[in-house]
């Protein structure tokens, strides 16, 4: 049995031809009260219909997404109340999903949270991406671009000389044959 992933599609910058396909946009033939997607907290009729509509929506995660990067807090959007989303709010800016990262070096026009940006300068370096070629990608001017750049390769020599010095304190331990410092090594004064 052969089973195939359909490439992830995100919803690009100025992006808003998902919400010709949401199954809350009313049509002479589906009329939809645009009402039921804005319940009371206490009214459980409204966000039941309203969630049941979203779960039989193709374009559930877009609506998702474009509430949560807005800062959208109204209403239910992509299947989530308000209280649902707020949580995903606050933590927005560190959701991290390689999809978008890769969808953005390969030139598409996604919108990035703070730790996506941040995991796209690390792979364009990784990857030799030119400083001009990630300016454009991240819509920042070439001097930003090489400033980050240059962040990121202090970051992985400091990580590297760190990781260094773990090892050899390791090594050194296991030469002397003990793993603990006993009262002993700290002079006659302990």
């Amino acid at each position: 049995m052969t089973t195939t992933t359909s490439p992830a599609r995100h919803r690009t910058l100025g992006d808003h031809t998902w919400q010709d396909q949401a199954v809350c946009t009313p049509t002479e033939y589906h009329p939809v009260d645009p009402e039921a997607f804005f319940p009371g907290p206490e009214d459980a009729d409204k966000i039941a219909t309203a969630k049941a509509l979203c779960a039989q929506c193709p374009v559930a995660r877009a609506c998702l997404d474009a509430a949560l990067e807005t800062g959208d807090t109204h209403g239910i959007r992509g299947g989530l109340t308000e209280e649902e989303r707020e949580p995903l709010h606050a933590k927005i800016n560190d959701r991290l999903d390689h999809s978008r990262v890769n969808a953005v070096l390969a030139g598409r026009d996604v919108h990035l949270t703070k730790a996506e940006r941040r995991a796209t300068v690390l792979a364009g370096y990784r990857q030799g991406v030119p400083v001009e070629r990630l300016a454009w990608l991240l819509k920042i001017t070439p001097e930003h671009a090489l400033k980050l750049y240059r962040e990121t390769r202090r970051a992985i020599r400091h990580r590297q000389i760190a990781e260094e010095a773990t090892r050899a304190a390791a090594a050194d331990r296991s030469s002397t044959g003990t793993d603990q410092l006993t009262r002993d090594d700290f002079g006659p004064a302990a």
